[in-house]
């Protein structure tokens, strides 16, 4: 069974930079395309970035492009979220997801979730 532990989020001034981190156990990391997604408040849980099996590709939705970044390491089975130029409407939980494929899927097309960890921005 794959477990997914995101880590990394906290308290940042708008204008500030978080990298969050995603640890993988249970399953071969390096063989599956990995994600991020997140949540604000009483909104739909929303794609943020894709990453392919080895690292060699990456997409973005459109609102991330640009200032995130989404990079892994698959000696450490690792995944990581660099967000820069943080804006108060980034505050959401964010999630580590392991899905079907690289690319952006849909929420319930997802395997495996970690617990989240929330993100504020503070203006």
């Amino acid at each position: 069974q794959v477990q997914l532990v995101e880590s990394g989020g906290g308290l940042v001034q708008a204008g500030g930079s978080l990298r969050l981190s995603c640890v993988s156990s249970g399953g071969a990391f390096s063989s599956y395309a990995m994600s991020w997604y997140r949540q604000a408040q009483g909104k739909e849980r929303e794609f943020v970035a894709a990453v392919s099996r080895t690292g060699g590709s990456t997409y973005y939705a459109d609102s991330f492009e640009g200032r995130f970044i989404i990079s892994r390491d698959n000696a450490k089975n690792t995944l990581y979220l660099q967000m820069n130029s943080l804006q108060p409407e980034d505050t959401a939980v964010y999630y580590c997801a392991q899905p079907p494929d690289y690319g952006p899927y849909e929420v319930r097309q997802i395997h495996y979730w970690g617990q989240g960890t929330q993100v504020t921005v503070s203006s």
